[in-house]
């Protein structure tokens, strides 16, 4: 704790590829020596990220950064940090799975950041310099094409020039997983290196060698598909995703080679051990319980069939429907098989995956993989011609899946389940994937009725639930009634590819199985607290927006159903009622106030409980408010006026609203040192209680029934969370 912020010069090499982010680049650092105040040491591996000086008056450009160069670099740290949600994405423990153990920024001092040597030889240096080279060679021939990251992703494993809208296609339809250097394509091109090695061993004779006697052709083949795919992983930059499928197929080559391949099965644990010995981590992550799930519900449905597909002495057509029957028969026992740990997972299913999968899997996997592969190392203009057919063959799957996520029902959401829903449906499709012979097999589709019939949890009538998202420096808040749901603010923009509606919030909604939303109210136009609103409306339905926005805006434009923020709108849902205390009339007739002064302010009541939401209101409306009617501000929660600025909170104010407990959606180490301190001081001063979403992650209020209050942070509490 006492490094961060500090300024301190390291001197380490690049240790990937760098990642162009919005305004600089990002890359992680392998540290070999700093000068760091006191004794303290600097993790070995950190990632960086250096932004050009948006102060200065001429347009600064960063040096080139390349993997394996050794830089000197002044930067400062913080401990890693990450949003903490309900069923979110833990950055924290990605990072520690990384062995990243800070993160942090250049500091753009001329004199002190300096290459030290172009390259630095080593294994790792050399794979990743040549993941740039390959990169760099698909976009030069790709010039500005929409799908050229698909094929860079398919090639070197690198998923971020895939764009947001693109995977939100490939999600719904069910496809994501074949958009990077997936298991299946590991197997797929560690198969074809195999039966390629294994048919010219075997025809060695015709050019009077006789391998065959010096090592069997299927154990040639099989050495030869281990080392294709130990290649292939490393060219996907060696993730642990890789790794695992890298893992199993060595154990089946292994098992070949001493002749020990006794079953399947075997062959299965036997992988499974060594991933999780040698990476404990991947328990952790969604691609552990699917890829090993998916195997496995195969071997269990297969069992039994062993001879229902072999094609013997058959004829063509023959060979052909059996094939086309068993891959069937596979789609539908991994479709079917993994309906609940998918659920478990994610919270929806792609109902016309199927479909989707069936054309994509032979696609990609069969022709656009081996042409990008072919393509990313054959001279010009086989590179050109190669990739460009590539890519129009994602182009013409795309637009294909384009039209499938359009469809109405597209995706099936619900609710995350319950341990006991969870339970009741896996042992239905283990009844209902049962090997042959088993009885009434059909029975199994009773255990899955719960999971149909599983539905958002809502408060009772006459209470309210609010839940501060963890959004970073931004405000973000989901608010329930047994009946109806307001989402006030939707967090930052991080980038013009990503924000907070489209990371946190509509994940969280789906993960609570909510699809709609009754509305949607934008305090002001400051870029943390509208962000994320494009990316919620074109997420899910909304039922009308209410805004202090100009009627020019983006977000008004897209809404609708828009209503303008206005002091003394009233409405009752559920027994709760909202009230709008700001602003008022004269505010948006003027043209002196800044954004912070429109902030749609509203308080909401249950019962005898109530909670302000005040948006980024500063001194001057916070008087005006009191002035007009101080009673009407009481609220035993208060969402801290602008982060806890020192424009904000005055002490009449909070003497007004009196709140038990006040929350402060901040970001961790903000650059406007939200809360500042001598506000926050004001708070405890008063005996005020004091939540932060950089210490306690999402923050769950219940009202209308007393005031309780719960810290994500605490209650799924986490040894890496370090806090």
């Amino acid at each position: 704790t006492a490094l961060e912020g500090q300024d301190i010069t390291v001197v380490g090499t690049v240790a990937s590829l760098p990642d162009a982010i919005d305004r600089g680049t990002r890359f992680t650092f392998d540290v070999e020596r700093a000068a760091a105040p006191g004794s303290a040491p600097i993790p070995p591996r950190i990632v960086l990220s250096w932004y050009a000086d948006q102060r200065r008056g001429d347009a600064q450009e960063l040096p080139s950064v390349q993997p394996g160069e050794r830089w000197q670099l002044t930067v400062r740290l913080r401990r890693p940090h990450g949003n903490a949600n309900p069923d979110g994405f833990d950055y924290e423990a990605w990072l520690l799975e990384q062995g990243i153990r800070a993160t942090g920024t250049v500091r753009n001092d001329n004199a002190a950041n300096q290459r030290i040597a172009a390259f630095v030889p080593g294994m790792h240096s050399v794979v990743e310099r040549a993941r740039g080279w390959l990169r760099d060679r698909i976009f030069a021939a790709l010039p500005g094409r929409p799908y050229a990251g698909v094929i860079v992703a398919l090639v070197i494993g690198d998923q971020r020039g895939v764009s947001q809208s693109d995977w939100q296609v490939f999600n719904r339809t069910g496809i994501g997983h074949l958009v990077s250097i997936s298991g299946l394509h590991i197997t797929m091109i560690a198969g074809m290196a195999a039966a390629l090695i294994g048919a010219l061993w075997r025809r060695s004779f015709f050019i009077g060698s006789e391998l065959p006697l010096r090592l069997p052709a299927q154990k040639a083949a099989a050495l030869g598909g281990a080392v294709m795919a130990c290649v292939y992983v490393l060219l996907a930059g060696f993730g642990v995703p890789a790794q695992r499928t890298l893992y199993m197929l060595c154990v089946v080559a292994f098992a070949l080679w001493s002749g020990r391949m006794a079953s399947v099965s075997h062959v299965l644990c036997a992988a499974l051990a060594v991933v999780v010995l040698l990476d404990p981590w991947a328990v952790l992550w969604p691609g552990f319980w699917l890829s090993f799930g998916a195997v496995a519900t195969i071997l269990y449905a297969s069992v039994g069939r062993a001879g229902e597909f072999e094609h013997g002495n058959a004829d063509w057509r023959t060979r052909a429907w059996n094939t086309l029957h068993a891959g069937t028969h596979t789609q539908y026992v991994v479709t079917v098989g993994l309906v609940p740990l998918t659920m478990l997972l994610f919270g929806q299913i792609s109902l016309v995956s199927p479909i989707a999968n069936a054309l994509a899997i032979p696609l990609i996997s069969c022709l656009v993989t081996p042409l990008a592969l072919a393509g990313s190392v054959a001279p010009a203009p086989l590179i050109g011609w190669l990739l460009g057919l590539a890519h129009w063959l994602v182009e013409q799957l795309a637009a294909l899946l384009s039209w499938l996520s359009a469809l109405p029902h597209a995706v099936w959401t619900a609710p995350l389940p319950a341990w006991w829903i969870f339970s009741c449906a896996s042992l239905g499709m283990l009844w209902l994937l049962a090997p042959r012979g088993w009885p009434v097999r059909w029975l199994g589709l009773i255990g899955v009725v719960p999971l149909v019939l599983n539905v958002p949890t809502h408060p009772k009538a006459g209470q309210v639930w609010v839940t501060a998202l963890d959004v970073g420096q931004g405000n973000a808040l989901l608010v329930e009634t047994a009946n109806h749901r307001l989402l006030y603010d939707t967090g930052p923009a991080l980038s013009p590819q990503s924000d907070a509606g489209s990371r946190v919030i509509v994940p969280y909604l789906k993960t609570r199985g909510i699809g709609r939303l009754d509305a949607l109210m934008i305090s002001h136009s400051d870029a943390d607290h509208s962000g994320g609103a494009r990316s919620v409306l074109e997420a899910l339905p909304v039922g009308w927006v209410s805004t202090s926005l100009l009627l020019d805006h983006a977000i008004v434009n897209a809404a609708a159903d828009h209503r303008r923020c206005l002091a003394g709108d009233a409405w009752t849902w559920d027994g709760v009622r909202f009230e709008l205390l700001h602003p008022v009339p004269a505010v948006y007739e003027s043209a002196k106030f800044k954004p912070n002064a429109h902030s749609c302010t509203v308080k909401i009541t249950a019962g005898n409980e109530s909670i302000l939401l005040a948006g980024d209101i500063e001194a001057t409306q916070e008087a005006e408010l009191v002035e007009r009617d101080a009673t009407a501000l009481r609220a035993d929660v208060l969402l801290a006026p602008h982060h806890g600025s020192g424009t904000s909170s005055t002490l009449p104010f909070l003497q007004a609203v009196q709140p038990r407990i006040a929350v402060f959606q901040v970001g961790y180490r903000n650059r406007y040192h939200h809360p500042k301190p001598e506000i926050y001081a004001r708070y405890a001063d008063l005996g005020i209680e004091r939540l932060r979403s950089d210490d306690a992650g999402a923050i769950a209020l219940q009202l209308g029934d007393g005031v309780r209050a719960r810290e994500y942070r605490k209650e799924h509490a986490r040894y890496w969370y370090g806090r």
